[in-house]
């Protein structure tokens, strides 16, 4: 038998009612978004609101939409479990799926997991002042072209690799001109580019002081040794030590999503099977353009629960 890895969707999946049929029906789901509630009762009383009702602007606020991503999965995988699903091999989530994989592995608290997530928008909102910075997605050229149109473009200012997502899409990540810049010379190598509707240069050198502040509050944050592999961003490697895992989130701020290779990573361990749990299906996609020959499942609906289930 191969293995299974559950995977997790971070920023740029968020809608407005995810995981509400979850909510409804299950009082697990329920109980993920009353506690999400009670840890942001000072600072988002509304998270629960903003999630399930909208309004949509509002859910698009880095603040609402980190905790609000990691609840609506979170809160879809406490169903999961109580419904027999198995339990995975590893699990990884994408830049901030990265800590609902953390929850799922044991190695933090839910309470805990929602403020570090509320915490890490607010300093990387901070850190950068509105519209300075820019992303877009770069498509159809290899990764090491990327770099190399970054690098021709740094005169103009920052602008590095944010994720590399597939073997075919690197995100790119920095000041708004010298990001514009790069991808004109991505284009001129054949290049399709998109840019990204966010508030926040993400995964660059510019997250640097918003990493350091967050830092303060990982050292004060209790996480524990997994009882299961986590594949991080950071090092698209496999790590269980609490110790490890605190620094690989620190730097995962500023450095690369390295999502393709961990992947890969993973199939190299034996993995035939992901599954994608949480809001939308942008990680199921970047899964089949890295490795076309294995099973990709996602679970977001009620209607998914049983059709994977009897898969797995």
């Amino acid at each position: 038998m191969g293995k299974i890895a559950y995977i997790f969707p971070g920023q740029g999946s968020q809608y407005v009612g995810m995981a509400y049929d979850f909510y409804r029906e299950f009082h697990e789901a329920a109980d993920v978004f009353h506690e999400a509630e009670h840890a942001l009762r000072m600072s988002l009383p509304d998270i629960v609101d903003v999630v399930l009702k909208g309004p949509e602007d509002k859910l698009n606020k880095t603040i609402y939409t980190q905790p609000g991503i990691l609840v609506a999965s979170y809160a879809i995988y406490r169903v999961m479990e109580e419904n027999g699903f198995p339990k995975p091999d590893y699990v990884a989530g994408h830049s901030l799926g990265e800590y609902t994989a953390l929850l799922v592995a044991g190695g933090v608290e839910l309470f805990e997991a929602v403020r570090l997530t509320y915490l890490r928008g607010k300093y990387m909102q901070e850190a950068v002042p509105e519209g300075k910075g820019a992303m877009a997605a770069v498509l159809k050229i290899p990764p090491e072209q990327v770099e190399e149109a970054c690098r021709e473009a740094q005169s103009f200012g920052v602008v590095e690799p944010a994720n590399y997502n597939s073997p075919q899409q690197t995100v790119i990540s920095g000041e708004k001109q010298a990001v514009e810049k790069a991808g004109e010379i991505a284009k001129e190598r054949g290049a399709r580019v998109i840019p990204l509707k966010v508030s926040v240069p993400s995964h660059c050198s510019l997250m640097k002081d918003a990493a350091d502040a967050f830092k303060i509050k990982l050292a004060q944050t209790p996480i524990k040794n997994t009882s299961l592999p986590i594949v991080q961003n950071y090092t698209a490697k496999e790590h269980t030590m609490a110790h490890e895992i605190r620094e690989n989130l620190y730097r995962q701020i500023f450095s690369p999503v390295r999502w393709y290779q961990s992947v890969e990573y993973m199939v190299s361990l034996g993995v035939d099977t992901f599954v994608e749990i949480g809001p939308k299906n942008v990680l199921s996609k970047l899964v089949q353009q890295t490795v076309p020959n294995v099973r990709v499942f996602n679970v977001e609906k009620l209607e998914d629960l049983e059709k994977v289930r009897s898969a797995l």
